[in-house]
């Protein structure tokens, strides 16, 4: 091959006229101008083939693997080998002048030779992502922390490697020289240690998966974690903001995870109302009469009001409030509101349901509504919690119970004008 290299060396000398003391040089940039041009060639011819046949290939199969290592463009890197060889079979003749500098372009063939392999590595790892990214069983698992570790471990081996091959030493003689300065790297690293810990934790615990609902209000997050990573936790906020969270955050932090929610029968409903503790009263034969016509009350009252005339004769009471037992407004008020929840057929009766008093406070006696309802959107199940108190605000006149609210200007000006 060095014959009619040599041959082609003459003829292009001679075609351009060169004497000897410009030859070599002229020669080297010559030279170096072909290699360049056949590489881009040799790459270009490679790289229509591979894709040519990747693309056959991969249409045939079943899998959807192969194509996403054919989206991840992973086949193409093999294209990069043509070139490289060329390089390769002409450095020696080339530099046959400069024996010394042979070895070094050696050197640099090697380099470029580990830089395309870490670089179809990594094409690689993306690919695995994906993969695992579109694969049911690893949808909600932290996969990009790992990939992003390999990738570390990838670069930074890959980076000795080259930089060990280009001053013609061995890998070990630099990661030796790493020891000495295992400190500063664990500093550099610190994120990286402590976001790798942290995934480790969230996938083996199972605390958060890709999909789940979290709040966390120390960094105003609330919505859906879109991707767990090395260092951070992406959630997308129900405003379509992106909050970015350390993933140590996870495990050092406190946070609410709505995914027992989200797979459970219901969505819980907790939200009370404040009765004026002044409308609260024993219930009047007048009222009893208007109360005995709402049709979820008839046959509660029939049995409460023979019940209590019983007790009340067998106690010898008489019609003094304090003597005796007395249906009260705010009693017969949570007993409708228990029946008329019962009747919703929004709520869900298989899981817990009360309507229950809590410890009365300065703005009202609060009654509470716990419930679940069988509709676990976010948009229906507001809608449905919405109409439950609509009826509750506008009924309870009915029981003669009035709201507590605190007075506005209205209010005052009302007053000041009577």
């Amino acid at each position: 091959m060095n014959t009619y290299l040599s041959k082609i060396e003459d003829w292009i000398s001679d075609m351009l006229s060169l004497d000897a003391s410009s030859l070599i040089y002229s020669r080297i940039i010559v030279w170096i101008f072909i290699v360049l041009i056949l590489c881009y060639i040799s790459y270009y011819i490679s790289k229509k083939i591979i894709t040519k046949v990747a693309k056959s290939v991969v249409k045939r199969t079943k899998n959807s693997w192969d194509d996403i290592f054919f989206e991840k463009r992973t086949f193409n890197w093999i294209a990069y080998v043509a070139p490289i060889l060329i390089v390769r079979s002409f450095t020696s003749f080339i530099l046959k002048d400069f024996e010394a500098l042979q070895q070094h372009a050696g050197n640099i063939v090697g380099a470029l030779v580990s830089i395309v392999v870490i670089a179809a590595l990594n094409s690689i790892l993306e690919s695995i992502r994906e993969i695992m990214k579109n694969s049911q069983n690893f949808r909600d698992k932290p996969i990009a922390s790992y990939i992003q570790l390999g990738k570390i471990f990838l670069f930074f081996f890959g980076g000795i490697l080259v930089i060990s091959i280009l001053l013609g030493e061995s890998p070990f003689y630099f990661l030796s020289a790493m020891g000495a300065l295992s400190a500063v790297l664990l500093l550099i690293f610190k994120d990286t240690i402590l976001g790798f810990v942290a995934s480790i934790h969230l996938s083996v615990n199972d605390m958060v998966r890709v999909g789940d609902w979290v709040s966390m209000e120390k960094y105003g997050a609330d919505g859906d974690v879109q991707e767990i990573n090395l260092a951070t936790v992406k959630v997308k906020n129900w405003d379509l903001t992106i909050t970015t969270i350390p993933t140590y955050a996870f495990v050092s932090d406190s946070f609410k995870n709505w995914r027992g929610m989200t797979e459970g029968q219901g969505r819980r409903i907790k939200r009370a109302v404040y009765i004026n503790k002044n409308s609260i009263k024993h219930i009047d034969g007048e009222l009893l009469k208007k109360l005995q016509s709402v049709h979820l009350l008839k046959e509660f009252l029939g049995k409460k009001s023979e019940e209590i005339a019983a007790h009340n004769r067998a106690m010898g009471a008489d019609d003094n409030p304090a003597n005796g037992r007395r249906l009260t407004n705010i009693g017969v008020f949570r007993y409708y509101l228990e029946f008329y929840l019962r009747k919703n057929e929004n709520i869900h009766k298989e899981m817990t349901l009360m309507v229950r008093q809590l410890d009365p406070t300065p703005n009202g006696l609060p009654i509470e509504i716990y419930a679940f309802s069988k509709d676990k959107k976010w948009e229906n199940y507001e809608s449905i919690m919405a109409d439950i108190f609509d009826h509750i605000f506008a009924i309870a006149p009915l029981f003669e119970l009035s709201f507590f609210q605190n007075p506005s200007g209205a209010d005052f000006n009302a007053l000041l004008n009577k």
